[in-house]
């Protein structure tokens, strides 16, 4: 899949670049209060985090503050979350800002549930390596071995529809799977115990459990799967950002920074998340041998607005979200 991407400058001319159009879009020269930027109504954005990704990466090296802070704006990091839907939830229940940059189809979820949700951005990583893993001792070796079988996932959640996807693709009856609904905290344990038999989950979840439980992949999202149904993103309040479009686009901003030195420092990024993460060296030398890469995408490119209709399409005909949603009335006016 290809799609129009911001490119990968060199670190410093891409920070420095993204600080300046921050102070422009803000309207402030860095002396000046916070309060008195157009287009903002607060100096302080309310940001949640979770044990893996970007956000535990920007919170850790804490450049991501610092480029806020020059556009007078206060972050502060609310978590750890286990996945994306509590973050959704935190937003919606007004103790947070931002969702942490998550899967979309719990973001879709929350919105057809009468959540007030709009999308920042999006953000597309690369190599991804979500999959539905089994241990080696299990006897599942493909899709097919999951018949009368039990397999963690996140409801409404990437690990849902990955297996949905699988056992399509296998023609497989979904009516002969038990799907368990779990979210990831339990769900490791359930696998390493025998409570369930698969389990559906993405990186560095995933990762950490083909080594430590000995698991290997029946079905992987990068190979198997013929088009990316989910996507990374970001979600604020319709109100945080009809209110604060200037301080939605300079934490936009700071994102991509971030995306872009995480894409140019591999191996310094994964030291990060292994210290936060705890797991061993080996996934974390797995982890640098991906390198891998973000590219982001503002809510007004429409090529990449029509692939997301579409992977909303497909959930709703399987059932995964529960009725059709247009993903364009859900966007923020930036």
């Amino acid at each position: 899949m290809s799609h129009a991407s911001f490119g990968n400058p060199s670190r410093r001319g891409f920070l420095g670049s993204a600080a300046a159009g921050i102070c422009t879009l803000a309207g402030l020269d860095f002396g000046e209060p916070a309060w008195s930027a157009p287009g903002r109504t607060t100096d302080l954005v309310r940001l949640t985090w979770g044990l893996s990704g970007l956000n535990l990466i920007a919170k850790e090296r804490g450049e991501f503050e610092k480029l806020l802070a020059r556009d007078g704006i206060k972050a502060e990091w609310l978590g750890p979350f286990p996945n994306h839907a509590p973050t959704l939830q935190a937003v919606t229940g007004g103790s947070a800002d931002f969702s942490f940059g998550g899967s979309t189809t719990p973001a879709l979820a929350a919105i057809i549930a009468g959540s007030p949700l709009v999308f920042t951005q999006f953000v597309v990583y690369e190599p991804r390596t979500t999959a539905i893993i089994a241990k080696d001792d299990s006897g599942i070796n493909k899709v097919e071995d999951l018949v009368g079988k039990s397999v963690a996932v996140n409801r409404s959640g990437l690990g849902e529809f990955l297996l949905v996807a699988a056992l399509e693709k296998y023609k497989v009856d979904r009516s002969t799977v038990k799907f368990v609904y779990l979210n990831p905290p339990d769900a490791a344990p359930a696998l390493a115990s025998g409570k369930v038999d698969a389990w559906s989950m993405w990186s560095p979840g995933v990762d950490i459990a083909r080594l430590e439980y000995k698991a290997h992949d029946i079905f992987l999202e990068g190979r198997d799967l013929e088009f990316q149904i989910d996507y990374t993103s970001y979600l604020t309040t319709r109100k945080f950002a009809t209110d604060n479009p200037a301080l939605v686009r300079a934490v936009n901003a700071a994102f991509r920074a971030e995306g872009a030195w995480i894409s140019e420092n591999s191996k310094e990024a994964e030291y990060i998340a292994q210290k936060a993460g705890k797991y061993s060296d080996q996934v974390r030398d797995q982890f640098i041998a991906m390198n891998r890469q973000y590219r982001y995408f503002p809510v007004n490119d429409e090529k990449f607005l029509a692939e997301l209709q579409r992977a909303a399409d497909w959930l709703v005909a399987r059932k995964v979200l529960p009725e059709p949603i247009k993903v364009t009335d859900h966007l923020a006016q930036l």
